[in-house]
């Protein structure tokens, strides 16, 4: 026996039988299981130690929060497969849900982050796995702070797709940091680009959305393509248009239609770009304005000056375009036929 075994079984024998010293080790058992207690509860109210209690629970026993990022109905055995082989593998859930506690007539606990987890347990119990239990990690959090720790869980796994996160992201914006991106940026430790990249994908049209094969394929890097074409009145309603085209061909079983994400937005920019182009008609250049000098400045009908005239002498006068200027090269042209016209007339 080791020296730690021996002393560990003197100290239980002391709590025991009185020491041959007399009745000093009795008090001292009791002092140090006291102590124990007493250093455990100073570190939980330091925040040294965290003690979130950890059970194991019937699944029926559990709701999912309202505000929960997943979508809780497209959930099934296909997307739950790797997680349901998990548990069979392990005999139990290794990762615990994260819950509040309620009280309610048919409810205990509502689930924070764990919606795919409290699927798949539910699935094995109902088929031929009733001993699998829910395992839960019970805290105390405001609804702002089941958000972030439902978001900072859920941010790096591949099994929530951008558009369930962009569509809480949304939702959140309003409900706890008062419409403002800033704040929630802040909040995230995001940048406000970050952000607002996921609330321009949930933004997008039901019938943009609608469109895809599996709407959550859809992932933040396509908003850039997706947000130009939707823009303009013209561009938007031709947009709409191939979407719902897309969506009842594809009710309806037809074939050869745009079979993954890549492919669908390949398809709705095709129609914009497609569009007969729109020829702005150059407006007249507005009339020379006098500088004061012998100088004239021709501006556009929108105000930038395009062109300077210097008059030298009977003979010529010195031209100076304004290339840079902002306007445009049919503005300038317009100009100098203008200015040939009256001063070299035909």
């Amino acid at each position: 026996m080791s020296s730690k075994n021996k002393s560990f079984l003197g100290d239980l024998a002391s709590s025991v039988e009185p020491s041959a010293e007399g009745q000093e080790r009795g008090p001292r058992l009791g002092v140090g299981v006291l102590g124990g207690r007493n250093n455990r509860l100073a570190e939980l109210a330091s925040g040294a130690v965290v003690n979130n209690p950890q059970e194991l629970v019937d699944p029926a026993r559990c709701r999912i929060w309202e505000r929960h990022n997943r979508d809780y109905g497209a959930l099934s055995r296909e997307r739950c497969d790797d997680l349901i082989e998990s548990i069979l593998a392990q005999g139990k859930q290794e990762v615990p849900a994260i819950v509040r506690r309620i009280h309610e007539p048919d409810y205990d606990f509502e689930i924070i982050c764990g919606a795919r987890r409290h699927w798949s347990v539910s699935w094995l119990r109902a088929n031929n796995h009733p001993e699998v239990r829910y395992l839960v990690e019970v805290r105390d959090l405001t609804d702002e702070q089941a958000f972030r720790i439902s978001d900072l869980e859920n941010r790096a796994r591949e099994d929530l797709s951008d558009l369930e996160r962009a569509r809480d992201y949304l939702k959140a914006l309003d409900l706890y940091y008062g419409g403002s991106q800033k704040e929630m940026a802040r909040r995230l430790n995001q940048s406000e680009a970050w952000v607002s990249r996921y609330l321009d994908l949930a933004r997008l049209p039901d019938a943009v959305v609608a469109a895809f094969p599996d709407p959550f394929e859809l992932k933040i890097s396509h908003i850039g393509s997706l947000k130009p074409v939707l823009k303009s009145d013209d561009d938007r309603s031709r947009v709409l248009a191939e979407a719902r085209r897309l969506t009842e061909e594809r009710a309806a079983g037809k074939e050869g239609l745009p079979a993954n994400a890549p492919e669908t937005i390949r398809a709705l920019i095709a129609v914009v770009g497609s569009a007969a182009p729109r020829k702005k008609e150059p407006k007249p250049a507005k009339a020379p304005k006098r500088t004061g000098s012998d100088s004239v400045v021709v501006h556009s009908p929108g105000g930038t000056a395009l062109l300077r005239v210097d008059g030298k002498d009977r003979r010529g006068v010195t031209l100076t375009l304004f290339h840079k200027g902002g306007g445009s090269r049919a503005e300038a042209e317009a100009a100098l036929r203008d200015l040939l016209d009256n001063h070299w007339p035909q």
